[in-house]
């Protein structure tokens, strides 16, 4: 019989529990709500200013759409956190819906702002009854049918808010999930498209390498061998010895030549230390100084530190070499099963996405499943972000 009434009472403090969190989540859905109508305003507003520039509305665009699923993400979050809903997975929806959701939200959030008021009347009007009786002006027969009014009022407005919560979650479901068909279809096309980037980067690294091998280890070791053989030839010690002792100075060059190469190829170093320690191996060899912050608390797997690892390499070399940078930042955190980097760089920006080695990183990201962004406007500064699963 115990245990009976203790699962009695904890089916109802689970029940207490979830009308709470469904009305703390409509209540939370009205000024979110104020905000993203601003937030849509704001940017018809800016792109109208930009519209007679193409490029800059173009840019402008981009930024806007990958703010506003940002807010529907959040959005999304909100509605898992106050349900029983598993987490949502990440936003794929195309950038009209996302705006058409964030617009739509203005019908529930009005009747969330309609049901929470009555909510907060219905509790002044509770204190009012409640000081009535204590100062006497009240029977206990009028307290107690203001109690029986009072009670049916409130099931029905909690029951109001339970429906609103249903359609802001529907909403969510229906602007921003696709069906399974369209979701397979666009897996299936994504999925091609990933492999014949991954072939074509490949290649295009193939390409890399050789060029490397071509231009600096081969140049190395001929002057190495026209050196060792002015050196056998020479009768002359001293010169033999200046011979050799310039033979040995290629041999370093070569050798650190060849280990770069092998970087490029496969960071070995992965196999016994983790990717903020590479990275600062990175650092060290980089003419321009590199900051870089790491707070991932579980080691991700080791195909996600090697993309990582050539997304950093290649945007601290662009930085270095094209954009004429005085600091790099390399910034990694994971968050909600998945691994962010950003690097950004106070140079001169003007980055073309369409170049071989962004294109050759952004190919790796997409082949795991993870998303490419570029940020560099003329004039600085870049940032370049790579998101991942962290599995």
């Amino acid at each position: 019989m115990a245990e009976l009434t203790t699962d009695g009472r904890w089916s109802r403090a689970v029940g207490v529990a979830r009308w709470s969190r469904s009305v703390a989540g409509v209540a939370l859905g009205v000024p979110t709500a104020v905000a993203e109508v601003l937030f849509l305003l704001v940017a018809a507003v800016a792109v109208v200013a930009v519209s007679p520039a193409p490029l800059v509305r173009r840019r402008l665009g981009a930024r806007i759409v990958r703010y506003a699923r940002r807010i529907a993400d959040w959005e999304r979050r909100r509605l898992a956190v106050t349900s029983d809903e598993p987490a949502p997975p990440p936003i794929r929806a195309s950038g009209p819906r996302v705006f058409g959701y964030l617009a739509a939200r203005v019908v529930p959030a009005t009747l969330a702002m309609l049901t929470t008021g009555l909510l907060l009347v219905g509790a002044v009007l509770a204190v009012i009854v409640v000081r009535s009786f204590v100062a006497g002006t009240m029977t206990v027969t009028g307290l107690l049918l203001q109690l029986l009014i009072g009670t049916v009022l409130l099931i029905v407005n909690l029951q109001a808010m339970a429906g609103v919560a249903t359609l802001d979650r529907a909403l969510a479901r229906s602007l921003l999930e696709t069906s399974t068909r369209d979701a397979l279809q666009r897996r299936i096309s994504e999925l091609a498209v990933s492999r014949a980037g991954v072939i074509a980067a490949v290649d295009a690294e193939r390409q890399r390498i050789e060029r490397d091998l071509h231009d600096g280890l081969q140049q190395h070791l001929v002057a190495l061998g026209m050196l060792v053989g002015r050196a056998r030839r020479t009768r002359d010690p001293d010169q033999a010895r200046e011979l050799l002792t310039q033979a040995h100075e290629v041999t370093q060059r070569a050798v650190d030549e060849l280990r770069e190469v092998a970087w490029r190829v496969y960071p070995a170093a992965l196999d016994h230390t983790t990717l903020d320690e590479v990275l600062g191996m990175v650092a060290q060899r980089s003419t321009t100084p590199v900051r870089i912050s790491y707070e991932v608390p579980v080691r991700p797997a080791r195909p996600v530190e090697t993309v990582l690892y050539f997304v950093a390499c290649e945007a601290i070399t662009n930085a270095t070499k094209h954009a004429s940078a005085t600091l790099i930042t390399v910034a990694i955190e994971a968050r909600d099963g998945r691994i962010e980097m950003r690097v950004g760089d106070d140079g001169t920006g003007g980055a073309d996405p369409q170049g071989s080695g962004l294109q050759g990183i952004a190919r790796r990201v997409v082949a795991l499943d993870g998303r490419f962004d570029l940020d560099s406007p003329p004039g600085g500064p870049t940032t370049v972000r790579a998101e991942l699963p962290c599995g």
